[in-house]
């Protein structure tokens, strides 16, 4: 890459979450990839995610390095290691995190000043940043985790309150004055969109402070949404670039790929290879809920049934939950049982799902919906089982089916808290009947994978020299430049 932004130096700060963290350290790469002098600000536990990817990049010859603050886990009364919002967070310790990061806060004020930085990147859940940096006079670029679909229908249900038109929680409504016409239930919203908590709060001043910042950035890609890309920015009234598909531009070697998140040793990744590789092109299902899902025991029951039912082959990524019951020992027993029948593999934990994505045997993935997982599927070109449960899924969701048409929703009916099991349990016949509409091989499939692989083209095509994140890139560190060359000479 040329380097285009020598001069520039930035700090990067991801929220304490794996699904932030891992797109936007892709994204700190990206600049870094453009000449940029990158520092990622982080706690020594979360640091561990991904600290392979930027040892590879520095030794690349990239100018790259993370910085690590120690988490006051005694201070809030935290064992140690315990210091980001996961699967496995227990419900009682989220408050103390929370504790925890605002104890930070000034250290890391400091570090902006002490590192000389010319702007800095920082998550959505950091509306504080926006104060520190007009301090310092130089740029807030926003983070956001979601797509531009999920920002722009969040923004409509807050100015428009469709939701409180109809007489019932499951009753339809349209979302107004999106480029499409989207139709959802109360029941599907955000509680904090329905009626206001605390989490309603917090929206609203990570809000106001993007309206304050120099502009936000997002994993998406002109391609992908672009009617939300421009609405978004006209109903916002700030600047906003698209740099995605950042997994794809930041990972584009097998190296990158095993080495993103929670990466395990070659043995065990060949497992998974080898029982892939076995099987004919497109014809396994990727299972997988992302890394802060958790299903009660009666959901897990289900879905087992329907993958074992559906006639397909299929990788299950799944988790033991000590909330579960008995759900680990039905699982084990159901392992057991597709292994002998070479049906199904079971992936416990952590899935390097980058590299499983691109495996020619996989025919398409039943999903939660989280942003990063859609925008690797399409990467992929795969068409997807939409299973939208909690944050912007709901949202989301409706972009992979209603506007892209490339996903077969599972019916899932109720939004749910992240650390919570909701009330709902999808049948198994109803998760069968998406299946099999997915994987159906008739014409309506086969548009469907027609499209998907059109976008997975168009992704490609978008960070290339010339592509709409590419030049994103460019025009950003160049205006980056330049507001750093008028500061100085004022």
């Amino acid at each position: 890459m040329a380097k285009e932004g020598g001069e520039l130096k930035a700090i990067f700060l991801p929220f304490l979450s794996t699904s932030h963290i891992i797109p936007l350290v892709d994204m700190a790469r990206l600049f870094a990839m453009h000449g940029v002098d990158v520092t990622i600000v982080t706690t020594s536990h979360n640091a561990t995610i991904f600290q392979k990817s930027i040892d590879l990049d520095s030794s690349r010859g990239r100018s790259i390095r993370t910085h690590v603050v120690k988490f006051p886990a005694a201070k809030v009364g935290l064992p140690v290691g315990v210091e980001a919002f996961n699967v496995d967070t227990p419900r009682e310790m989220i408050p103390k995190i929370y504790m925890g990061l605002a104890i930070l806060q000034p250290e890391i004020e400091q570090l902006f000043q002490d590192l000389q930085s010319d702007f800095i990147v920082t998550d959505m859940f950091y509306p504080w940043t926006v104060d520190a940096a007009a301090k310092l006079g130089i740029p807030r670029l926003m983070f956001h985790g979601a797509s531009y679909l999920a920002r722009s229908a969040a923004h409509s249900v807050e100015q428009y309150a469709p939701h409180l038109n109809v007489e019932s929680d499951t009753e339809k409504f349209t979302l107004t004055g999106l480029p499409d016409k989207l139709e959802m239930t109360r029941l599907q919203l955000p509680d904090w969109l329905r009626s206001p908590n605390p989490y309603t709060e917090l929206m609203k001043s990570i809000k106001e402070s993007e309206k304050r910042s120099y502009g936000s950035l997002f994993n998406s890609f002109l391609d992908l949404e672009s009617a939300y890309y421009e609405h978004y920015k006209r109903v916002m009234g700030t600047k906003s670039w698209g740099l995605g598909p950042v997994s794809l531009w930041a990972n584009q070697d097998a190296s990158d790929k095993a080495a993103r998140g929670y990466a395990k040793a070659e043995e065990e990744k060949e497992g998974w290879l080898q029982w892939l590789n076995s099987k004919p092109e497109s014809s396994v299902l990727y299972v997988s809920f992302g890394s802060m899902n958790k299903f009660p025991y009666s959901q897990l029951v289900e879905i087992a049934n329907a993958l074992e039912d559906s006639g397909h082959y299929f990788i299950w990524v799944v988790r033991k939950n000590e909330e579960n019951g008995d759900g680990g020992e039905f699982l084990e027993e159901f392992e057991k049982r597709v292994k002998e029948s070479n049906r199904g593999y079971l992936i416990w934990g952590w899935a390097p799902q980058l590299l499983i994505l691109e495996n020619g045997a996989i025919g398409g993935l039943v999903t939660h919906c989280g942003w990063n997982t859609v925008v690797e599927s399409v990467n992929a070109g795969l068409p997807m089982v939409t299973w939208p449960l909690f944050a912007e899924h709901f949202f989301n969701e409706k972009l992979v089916v209603d506007v892209l048409r490339i996903g077969v929703p599972v019916g899932a009916k109720e939004w749910r808290n992240w650390n919570e099991f909701g009330n709902e349990v999808v049948k198994r016949e109803d998760i069968g009947n998406a299946i099999a509409l997915m994987m159906a091989g008739g014409e309506e499939d086969a548009e469907m994978r027609r499209r998907a692989k059109t976008l997975s083209d168009a992704a490609k095509k978008a960070i290339q020299v010339g592509g709409s994140s590419h030049n994103n890139m460019i025009e950003l560190i160049e205006e980056l430049k330049m507001h750093k060359i008028s500061n100085g000479q004022r």
